[in-house]
């Protein structure tokens, strides 16, 4: 695979050039926080971040979703027949993606797309979904991606990965989705082996400054009975408000809500992104709800993630270390310290 080196203006300048091929994702500065939107006039792009607030997730899989439309008026000859909604799935470019962001939808992926089953509509969005990463040079002091599978420059999921050298990117293609990328981009130069070495020493001293670091190598062991009924769980949850933050703001959450909306004689079935950590996610229509209590939900959440998925899928746990739920929980709950627990049990 070939690398391009590019100055920062000709980066910004082949990204406009791509307009007219893909739909531009770049992370823009909105107030204190960064986020993902389109490229448009008016919307500088900012690569000189740590991360964005949110994932940029919800442009494979939509905090609301249309799912299906029907007609509820009797006299209508569609009565009651429920219809696909339209969707379309123009190429996109997820330009800024952090490593960690990237290896999160590899680890959503198990969930939409395996050989039991395929979600039409996070399978075709995430086909057509360009992700063109960019290493950290500084992680934050809430990071530990290397401990769970990833790193501030790991290529895992990526297809294209940017290495920023000061006055200039030096871009790397990781598959052919990635260089049909970089061959459509105008500027740029072949990357010569004093860029490449200045790239890997870069990456190299990235590494080291990962402070932060869990264990998981006994989670497939533990008893699933034990960590259940483990003693801890309701100092974990103490603090807890069920406010949800960690699950939305998480890469990897993927629970959702299916309801259905009326507008006069037009009515919706819609997906809706929804927490474990809510008491009515498990309510049942009989007025029972089997996680009544908070421990109960704060103990799903994390037993989901750190047991359950590594059981049935046995590639690591559900989590990329971004460290988003660490920095935004407003009560201090530290997943970090959430793994040792229960790894050491």
């Amino acid at each position: 695979m070939k690398s391009k080196v590019f100055t920062k203006d000709e980066w910004i300048a082949g990204l406009e050039s791509l307009k007219e091929s893909y739909s531009v994702f770049v992370p823009v500065k909105t107030g204190d926080f960064h986020s993902f939107m389109p490229l448009e006039g008016g919307k500088s792009p900012d690569f000189d971040y740590q991360n964005t607030r949110l994932s940029p997730k919800s442009l494979v899989y939509p905090e609301s979703e249309r799912m299906f439309e029907y007609i509820v008026d009797e006299k209508d000859p569609e009565y009651n027949i429920m219809k696909e909604a339209k969707k379309e799935f123009p190429p996109q470019a997820i330009v800024g993606i952090r490593p960690c962001d990237a290896h999160a939808f590899q680890i959503v992926k198990v969930n939409f797309d395996n050989p039991e089953y395929r979600d039409p509509w996070w399978v075709r969005r995430f086909e057509a979904t360009t992700l063109v990463g960019v290493g950290c040079n500084e992680p934050c002091s809430t990071c530990f991606c290397a401990s769970v599978g990833g790193g501030p420059y790991s290529e895992k999921g990526l297809d294209v990965l940017l290495y920023d050298l000061g006055a200039q990117y030096l871009a790397k293609g990781l598959t052919k989705k990635g260089e049909a990328f970089l061959s459509k981009m105008t500027g740029g130069k072949e990357a010569g082996e004093l860029e490449i070495g200045e790239a890997e020493e870069i990456a190299r001293k990235s590494k080291e400054k990962i402070s932060s670091k869990v264990h998981t190598e006994n989670l497939k062991d533990e008893s699933v009975l034990e960590l259940f009924n483990a003693p801890f769980w309701e100092d974990v949850a103490f603090a807890c408000i069920n406010c949800g933050t960690c699950t939305f703001l998480c890469p990897t959450c993927w629970c959702f809500d299916i309801q259905d909306e009326l507008y006069g004689k037009q009515g919706d079935r819609i997906r809706n992104w929804d927490s474990c950590m809510f008491p009515l996610f498990t309510l049942h229509g009989s007025g029972h709800n089997p996680r009544s209590e908070k421990f109960q939900r704060v103990r799903q959440r994390f037993m989901h993630k750190l047991k359950y998925y590594v059981d049935k899928y046995g590639n690591g746990v559900q989590c990329s270390g971004c460290g988003r739920c660490v920095q935004f929980c407003p009560v201090n709950i530290d997943i970090r310290q959430v793994i040792e627990l229960m790894n050491n049990h």
